[in-house]
């Protein structure tokens, strides 16, 4: 079950994000960090969201420590806490793909870029067969 803890009248965007690589190793890997920086993000679950207060914040020691560890540059703070959104994730062979009904992933898209990934997105509202085509699952 999902809580919605935002206002607005938005809907689930049903996003589908495909990362590609040259090689199949590419993608595993980038799901490995993936795992790992969420793993540390939800350690970090105790500050709460979207509260203005805190958008000066720093990384933590251990997030600093992976970003470094991992040589992801370009992700911020505040954005870390996209890691937590429900966003499911599977590699087949070079691809990684994302689902999630978020409109904010930013810092998942920034991880594919530094990472060297050729990035697709779309809804599967508006392109339900897309990923059918592609070889994927429904």
């Amino acid at each position: 079950m999902k809580i919605w803890t935002g206002f607005g009248s938005e809907h689930s965007a049903n996003l589908v994000v495909i990362g590609r690589f040259k090689e199949a190793s590419e993608a595993k890997q980038v799901k490995e960090i993936i795992d790992r920086l969420t793993e540390q993000a939800m350690d970090e679950n105790e500050i709460p969201r979207f509260d203005a207060a805190l958008r000066h914040r720093r990384y933590s020691e251990p997030m600093s420590k992976l970003l470094n560890e991992f040589r992801i540059y370009s992700v911020g703070p505040t954005e870390l806490e996209q890691l937590q959104y429900d966003v499911s994730h599977e590699v087949k062979d070079n691809t990684i793909i994302f689902k999630t009904d978020e409109v904010d992933i930013s810092a998942f898209i920034k991880i594919l870029i530094d990472k060297g990934a050729r990035i697709e997105i779309y809804s599967a509202h508006n392109y339900p067969d897309t990923e059918k085509e592609q070889g994927g699952t429904s």
